[in-house]
């Protein structure tokens, strides 16, 4: 349970967490690492003392208590996405002991803020009334993000509390799935007429507390709520107070409709370095927008999934129970033992070839590794042009004609080395002839490989990233071995 950090009212009022980077928050964790290095050992005394005399107790107790406020003032002193970083750091039992002591105010940021495995053992650990203090706040996008997470009475509960609008956009947002524009648009925005001038739209946003987070534009709409254009803010300051909207509004502007994918608007928003987009509904009526800051999120989250995928991976808490790192790890490494046997079994079919020259047994091992690398090379790109959006059925031929170019060419300048290396240590012209030959096949099967491997899952619609490197290893060291000891077995034997 999230306890109330024992600040006067008029220090709340003052108290602005401040934002850290990267290497302050790595300073921040081992602040917070060695502070609970002490609390641990604070609660070690204090459990040796239980049998005690009362004094003994008391004064071991007040310590404990002077640990917890060192290490509630730290952390509420740090911004909510800050804390969030530590929480997701940290093993489960430390993480639900800091939890206890962060400031509920901040609860439903940092919900916001941490990454899904860390949100759902920390909204586990709340009870009722910390979960509705935590939510009650949120906007209805904000709630849409964590709801699928929150238990079912909870959401209704909250609900319950929101304006008729507000309840209406929740029930919008919670209605499009993971992975689309819809679901992590933002309501809060600022809408004006056409008709009206700019003096009165600078009265408007002068009433206005404050501007929404991202507002670089105002859209321009009609009576039905229909997108005109938009007027961005730099564009109203400069201009003259007695123009009409319309006459200064921009109407070649990118909007988005709300079933479209999120990383397809990222990459609209790196194309054209939005900050701010519209999101309008069949009937061009704006419904929502999306923001730079939801796109980072989703860049962010592509990229790590993408990393993962590559290693056969899916997403985990690194402080996760065992049983629940096996249940992820084991299958594509099982997957792999598969592959590596049957590239060993491929070897062994030339064990009179190797057994007559030693040497091969030395060489092939690079001749399946180079191959492997130089198709990992290819693959990283056209996983990397799919997630951009940048192949299409018209361009494949021509993407992997590229790739056989640029990796012959490379091919033969590495075989012409690993062939003088060949030679040196088997004396050998017609082995490192061999080589040179077998190492410049398995690159372009790499290669080919590398392309056809990720497009393949792709077009089925599976991750292009997910063990595409433990498919594309089995194939090079299959076919690495076998055109080696192969070619080996015409030429040499």
């Amino acid at each position: 349970m999230a306890q109330e950090n024992q600040q006067s009212p008029e220090a709340v009022l003052v108290h602005v967490p401040r934002r850290l980077d990267t290497e302050d928050a790595q300073l921040a964790l081992e602040r917070i690492q060695e502070l609970l290095k002490k609390h641990a050992i604070v609660e070690q005394l204090v459990h040796r003392q239980e049998a005690g005399d009362d004094q003994s107790t008391l004064v071991e107790g007040l310590i404990r208590r002077q640990h917890e406020a060192e290490l509630s003032n730290t952390l509420n002193a740090l911004h909510p996405a800050d804390i969030a970083f530590i929480l997701e750091s940290l093993p489960t039992e430390e993480r639900q002991l800091i939890w206890s002591l962060v400031n509920s105010k901040y609860d439903g940021d940092i919900l916001l803020e941490v990454d899904d495995w860390v949100r759902e053992s920390l909204i586990a650990s709340m009870d009722r009334a910390d979960l509705l203090a935590a939510t009650e706040d949120l906007d209805a996008d904000e709630l849409a993000d964590l709801a699928a997470d929150l238990p079912p009475d909870i959401v209704a509960e909250v609900q319950k509390g929101l304006t008729d609008a507000e309840r209406a956009q929740l029930l919008e947002a919670m209605g499009y799935p993971e992975g689309t524009v819809g679901a992590i648009m933002d309501f809060d925005m600022v809408r004006v007429r056409e008709d009206v001038t700019l003096e009165v739209v600078l009265r408007y946003l002068r009433r206005l507390s404050e501007l929404p987070d991202h507002t670089d534009q105002i859209f321009v709409v009609d009576r039905g709520d229909q997108i005109q254009g938009v007027l961005s803010i730099s564009r109203l300051l400069v201009s003259d107070p007695e123009t009409i909207v319309k006459d200064v509004m921009n109407t070649d502007y990118l909007s988005l409709g709300p079933d479209d994918e999120d990383r397809e608007a990222a990459s609209a928003f790196e194309r054209y370095d939005l900050v701010s987009a519209p999101v309008v509904d069949q009937q061009n009526r704006l419904i929502g927008r999306l923001t730079i800051a939801e796109v980072v999120d989703v860049i962010r989250e592509d990229s790590q999934e993408q990393d993962l995928s590559r290693a056969g991976l899916q997403e985990e808490d690194i402080f996760a129970p065992v049983s629940n790192a096996i249940r992820n790890r084991a299958p594509w490494l099982f997957l792999n033992l598969c592959t590596a046997s049957v590239a060993s079994y491929v070897a062994s079919q030339f064990e009179d070839t190797v057994s007559k020259i030693v040497i091969l047994a030395f060489l092939m091992s690079i001749v399946a590794g180079i191959g492997g690398n130089s198709g990992n090379q290819t693959m990283t790109l056209v996983i990397r042009a799919l997630a951009m959006g940048r192949i299409t059925s018209n361009n494949v031929k021509s993407l992997l004609r590229r790739e056989f170019v640029v990796t012959f060419l490379v091919g033969i300048s590495g075989s012409l080395v690993a062939a003088v290396f060949a030679w040196l240590v088997s004396h050998s012209i017609s082995i490192a002839a061999v080589m040179m030959a077998a190492l410049v096949c398995n690159m372009l099967i790499g290669a080919m490989l590398g392309v056809l491997i990720p497009l393949t899952r792709d077009r089925f619609g599976k991750d292009p990233a997910m063990g595409s490197s433990v498919l594309l290893t089995f194939a090079t060291d299959s076919l690495g071995f076998f055109v080696f000891l192969g070619l080996a077995n015409l030429f040499l034997i």
